[in-house]
């Protein structure tokens, strides 16, 4: 039998030997380097523990959904016009949900931020409120829904899965709205659980078994076993506060409904009555009925490429997804997001917002609160020069104006290679 740290109180202990800052140095020293989301991805795998950024990092079977993702980008050409006048900061303000943020971007809702970094998703939130953007929580979050409600007031929304249990999404969805949360956000690409062959090589648990390899990884990354240990072990808090968190498996594979439909859908809208989007959009037949039923929002995903391999890239079914539900339909997308310019893309072929996942939490894994707002700094600096450089000064008249300024080109190997392409299949070289 393994001891577990926790069970013995050992963080107890830890936490009032603050090494933390000791053990953390090197990371924000990295972090204060990092110029791009690629650096951030790179600061994120020194820190975390393998399996933790395999977590992060992975998507489903193969990868190739997940690549495209990415790529699909690079297909794209932004054609600029010139003497525009414009001059920054441009005005990149909007609204999401019906609300007026500062940002066209905003965190996705992930699951589990604790085991990225011991501030979790209120590092998440914090930098959300310090930017003036929409903040996203998971229902697998592992900070409670009030515990967020106070953190912020800014502009929320919650995520919920297709759950089994009626008496369990009324109760979320009761807290939701007394935690000031301004939209609920229906996952529906999440039926089954993604084959994501990273996690079962790591043997991957929340939280992580104390086998030998794992314990050989957290003595490589010192400042997140510190962390770990020094902190409360976590729990699901939006949930069910009583399900511990290696539990978590067997807990959603036994409140999953697969078998959620239209009908189901449409009980779940009768309880929220706010705003809302279904999340997990990749065909314009489902936005379609999607407004029919009553969502507001279109939340155009596939899930951060991490369930059903060989799903199109987001950007690519975006515009027929527009076309589809026309002008009015509030249109959210994220997948394969790593720079300004691809939210620019994105904003000009007929997104209203733009969700990142993999950013921010690189961000978070990297350095907590300051890695997260600088994930941030980076898309936004990015972004108004793109914005600039095309012409467009608001984010008004690049939506207005966008699918005159963005031309697909034919793909070449030579648009991919980045900092990280050698592990994605790229040029084989050492970094």
């Amino acid at each position: 039998m393994v001891l577990n740290p926790h069970k013995l109180g050992v963080h107890k202990l830890l936490k009032h030997i603050p090494l933390n800052a000791i053990f953390d140095a090197p990371s924000k020293a990295r972090l204060r380097k990092a110029v791009n989301i690629a650096d951030l991805r790179l600061c994120a795998k020194q820190r975390a523990h393998k399996m933790v950024f395999d977590y992060l990092d992975a998507g489903a079977d193969d990868e190739i959904s997940l690549r495209r993702a990415k790529d699909a980008y690079s297909e794209l050409e932004m054609h600029f016009h010139i003497l525009s006048g414009l001059k920054p900061p441009l005005d990149l303000s909007t609204k999401i949900f019906g609300q007026d943020v500062k940002l066209p971007f905003f965190g996705c809702p992930t699951a589990g931020n604790r085991m990225f970094h011991w501030e979790g998703e209120t590092a998440a939130a914090r930098a959300a409120k310090h930017h003036g953007t929409l903040y996203g929580l998971s229902s697998l979050a592992t900070t409670g829904i009030t515990e967020i409600g106070k953190l912020t007031d800014g502009p929320k929304v919650f995520q919920l899965y297709v759950w089994k249990d009626r008496e369990l999404v009324k109760e979320v969805l009761s807290k939701a709205k007394e935690g000031g949360f301004h939209a609920m956000a229906l996952t529906v690409d999440f039926t089954w659980y993604g084959n994501r062959e990273r996690d079962i090589r790591n043997e991957f648990t929340i939280p992580p078994k104390y086998t030998f390899t794992q314990v050989v990884e957290a003595i490589k990354k010192p400042a997140w076993t510190y962390d770990f240990l020094s902190h409360d072990e976590y729990s699901y808090a939006c949930i069910n506060k009583d399900v511990p968190a290696d539990s978590l498996a067997a807990f959603v594979n036994s409140q999953i409904a697969p078998e959620f439909d239209w009908k189901d859908a449409e009980w779940l809208l009768g309880e929220w009555n706010m705003p809302s989007a279904v999340k997990g959009v990749c065909r314009p037949d489902d936005a379609k009925r999607a407004v029919e039923t009553g969502f507001t929002t279109m939340w155009v995903s596939n899930h951060g490429a991490r369930q059903l391999e060989t799903s199109p890239a987001t950007i690519d079914v975006l515009p027929s997804i527009r076309e589809a539900v026309g002008p009015d339909v509030e249109i959210i997308l994220d997948g394969g997001v790593q720079r300004g310019t691809d939210i620019c893309k994105a904003l000009a072929l007929g997104a209203d917002a733009v969700g990142v996942g993999k950013p921010y939490l690189y961000g978070l894994a990297a350095g907590g609160t300051e890695g997260v707002i600088k994930a941030y700094d980076i898309l936004k600096v990015e972004l108004d020069r793109a914005m600039g450089l095309l012409g467009t000064g608001t984010v008004d008249d690049l939506k207005k104006r966008g699918p005159g300024l963005i031309k697909r080109r034919h793909s070449s190997a030579r648009d991919y290679p980045d900092r990280y392409a050698y592990e994605r299949g790229y040029g084989g070289g050492v970094i």
